[in-house]
């Protein structure tokens, strides 16, 4: 009797683990398929990645209040890269003319970036390219029954926000 129940546990395990492993899957490949769709559209339309897009789309929201102002660290978790690719990053971007950098008055070892008028303009411009591909994307997915119930969760996460 131990053994059927062990071996009912560890099938049972089996099949979470594998469920899980097949929701993970699901998320990987939803996500691909967007950032893929997003991607040629930004590239062609606007000549700006994904990435780049999504650092200058974080940093047009800082303002000079309190909290305003995202020192590299922190842009680098909101973009979900390494520090040392945000800053190869921001450093392409800072090269192009769309970002500027300087020293944190108050801490001479924290570094800001600004986004420069050029900049803003082209994530203004790109945001509704950005935003069609995005729905584009969600929409194609909702048609293929493994991606569908991840689109609902993402569509009522952004309903909620």
């Amino acid at each position: 009797m131990a053994q059927r129940t062990r071996e009912t546990a560890t099938t049972t395990q089996g099949t979470a683990t594998g469920s899980l492993a097949q929701g993970w899957c699901a998320l990987s490949a939803l996500h691909g398929r967007i950032e893929s769709h997003i991607e040629r559209a930004l590239q062609a339309r606007h000549g700006l990645s994904v990435r780049e897009f999504s650092v200058l789309n974080v940093l047009s929201e800082q303002h000079d209040g309190p909290g305003g102002h995202l020192r590299m660290h922190q842009v680098a978790d909101s973009v979900v890269l390494s520090q040392s690719a945000t800053t190869r990053l921001v450093t392409r971007l800072e090269e192009r003319g769309l970002l500027s950098r300087y020293l944190c008055p108050d801490d001479r070892r924290g570094i800001y970036t600004d986004v420069t008028p050029d900049g803003l303009r082209l994530v203004e411009e790109a945001r509704p390219t950005h935003d069609t591909a995005l729905r584009e994307s969600l929409q194609d997915a909702a048609q293929r029954p493994e991606l569908a119930p991840l689109v609902t969760a993402v569509e009522t996460l952004g309903a909620s926000a």
